[in-house]
């Protein structure tokens, strides 16, 4: 088991950051700092569509059948590039479409979805100017299967001049420590396949890719896969 911060609030993280539990007066920081971590993915995700095999081989297929039909190459170019754009678009809406579900949904009231449930909670971390600068939350998992054994990790987010200062990584151990405490058998998260520094950070810490998803046919179609771990906590001694 990692070594982590248990219930207890950390006094002195490393370099003035500490984490203690979410307040009221962090709503506004919380919710800014998860929105914009998960936006800054969506031109990785464009790119990740535009660089993938198939869509080459879609657009080819497009500019060939237009030609064939119309015998046009300047018509042909312009369905390559409105299919393009399109996808781009749709590919940009998932990242958007997913925040403003999290604001709408349990990021809209976070004291009532996370600290008034039970095993439930949302930590953030602060610097020595008390500013909010991370998050993360702990919450019971959707999969009916894993009720009562496990919890699931959620809105993990780093603000972008706060990163590679192991506060990520901090976070994920009081997690882990939260959960264990309680007697839970496991804990698990869904990430996405271009968040791959998320990745190498929970495989570093002993999390197994154990499922690979994509949320809906318009997902697929653009490439976009959700990787499921879980970390199995290991029984105490």
């Amino acid at each position: 088991m990692p070594v982590g911060l248990g219930e207890q609030e950390s006094d002195a993280l490393m370099g003035g950051y500490y984490i203690r539990t979410y307040e009221d007066k962090d709503y506004e920081a919380a919710r800014a700092i998860f929105s914009e971590g998960i936006r800054a993915f969506a031109p990785v995700g464009v790119r990740h569509l535009l660089s993938h095999p198939q869509t080459h081989l879609l657009l080819l297929g497009v500019f060939l059948l237009a030609y064939v039909a119309t015998g046009s190459v300047l018509f042909s170019l312009g369905a390559v590039s409105a299919l393009v754009a399109l996808g781009c678009n749709r590919a940009k809406a998932i990242w958007f479409d997913y925040v403003q579900d999290a604001l709408l949904g349990d990021m809209l009231d976070i004291r009532s979805s996370y600290l008034e449930q039970k095993d439930c909670s949302f930590w953030v971390v602060v610097d020595h100017s008390q500013e909010v600068v991370g998050t993360v939350a702990i919450t019971y998992p959707e999969e009916p299967s894993l009720q009562g054994r496990a919890l699931e990790l959620k809105r993990l987010s780093v603000g972008k001049g706060h990163r590679g200062r192991g506060l990520a990584k901090a976070l994920t151990q009081t997690v882990l420590c939260f959960a264990q405490e309680r007697g839970y058998k496991e804990v698990v998260l869904g990430t996405s396949m271009v968040q791959q520094a998320a990745q190498l950070l929970y495989e570093s810490m002993g999390f197994r890719k154990v499922q690979v998803l994509s949320p809906s046919l318009l997902c697929k179609l653009l490439h976009f896969y959700v990787y499921i771990y879980s970390y199995e906590i290991p029984k105490s001694q």
